[in-house]
């Protein structure tokens, strides 16, 4: 599918901002909030923004757009934002959401909360699970990430991705590529709610936030050492 003719209007708007003297970072968000495709094949790649209709994968935009203007976006800003996800401008949360629009930032918490801490939550469990077997002085790591799954969402991995793939009418395959993890790891997350107790739900999204706490603080102090 090709670029949609209001987006073109966009990425114009975004060139001439740029060139105007807007930060190239501001112009990036203003242009985020009216863009409006959900999906886009450009250049060899397909692009899902918008997972599930639902969750607004910012970031995946965010490197699209950034290869409109490319050459006027200092280099180290571009990978700070794209790898580190640290922004050229501290801003806060009501500036990001004024800049991005309502709508689209609403998405973006359905990525954080169902996408982002489902991960973290997936790998806080198998932890867990790891250095329980570690303590008990068994070091075969093979099938904690299943033992993880399992206690959190009562099934195997390899069983729930082909739940997964029924659900939504997908052709059985070895293979599974990235935006298919996000969509298979956002129907995972409403698995869990409607499968546990509020309770539970709450508890374990304590347990991923706190582990999301540590990892940017751990992840600020990483970059600041390699500057």
């Amino acid at each position: 599918m090709s670029t949609h003719t209001g987006d073109i209007e966009t990425i114009q708007h975004l060139k001439e901002a740029v060139a105007a003297g807007t930060h190239w970072y501001l112009a990036l968000l203003e242009a985020i909030k009216l863009w409006t495709s959900r999906e886009e094949d450009y250049n060899g790649r397909h692009y899902c923004y918008l997972i599930d209709n639902e969750a607004f994968d910012w970031l995946v935009l965010a490197e699209r757009l950034c290869e409109e203007i490319n050459g006027l976006i200092p280099d180290k800003e571009l990978v700070d934002l794209l790898f580190f996800d640290q922004a050229p401008i501290e801003l806060t949360k009501n500036e990001f959401k004024e800049l991005i629009g309502n709508a689209k930032y609403q998405a973006y918490l359905n990525y954080l909360y169902g996408i982002l801490m489902e991960e973290i939550l997936i790998l806080t469990v198998t932890e867990e699970i790891r250095k329980r077997k570690r303590t008990s002085g068994l070091n075969e790591d093979s099938g904690t990430v299943d033992e993880a799954y399992q206690h959190i969402y009562g099934a195997a991995q390899a069983e729930l991705v082909n739940l997964f793939r029924k659900d939504r009418g997908y052709p059985r395959r070895k293979s599974i590529n990235v935006a298919e993890v996000k969509e298979f790891t956002y129907w995972l997350f409403k698995q869990r709610l409607k499968r546990c107790d509020k309770s539970r739900v709450a508890s374990d999204t304590k347990k991923a936030l706190a582990k999301l706490h540590r990892y940017m603080k751990l992840k600020s102090r990483n970059v600041s050492q390699l500057l």
